[in-house]
């Protein structure tokens, strides 16, 4: 083997080990959901899904927040109806926009309740 090559096996296996490395730290697989290779497999790949998930969010919103840092914000606001790389970009646009959105779906609400009660 060149030295280009050995060169080219080490750099790949260098990014091998940081992926591993981030996955450890981000997605910590403590104990796993089944008791199958199945279901230990599945439960990989959607730790990979999600990591390729928020690279790509990552990607998009052009932060400079580190990744770990990322995945805090994720799953601190996974249930709301927010738009995560909005927020990175434009925190308080995104603020203001969720507000607006909670107002709106407040009074969809109160009409709704109003329909049923003059409905019956």
């Amino acid at each position: 083997m060149s030295a280009e090559q050995i060169c080219e096996i080490y750099r790949r296996r260098w990014t091998i080990e940081s992926l591993f490395k981030r996955l450890k730290q981000n997605f910590p697989l403590r104990y796993f959901l089944g008791d199958s290779v199945n279901a230990i497999e599945i439960q990989i790949w959607g730790t990979m899904i999600a990591y390729l998930l928020l690279r790509v969010i990552q990607y998009k919103s052009k932060s400079k927040l580190a990744f770990s840092n990322l995945v805090t914000l994720t799953r601190l606001t996974i249930s709301t109806y927010i738009d995560i790389v909005l927020l990175l970009n434009d925190p308080k646009r995104a603020w203001r926009e969720l507000q607006r959105l909670r107002r709106s779906m407040e009074e969809q609400q109160k009409y709704q309740q109003l329909e049923l009660q003059f409905s019956s």
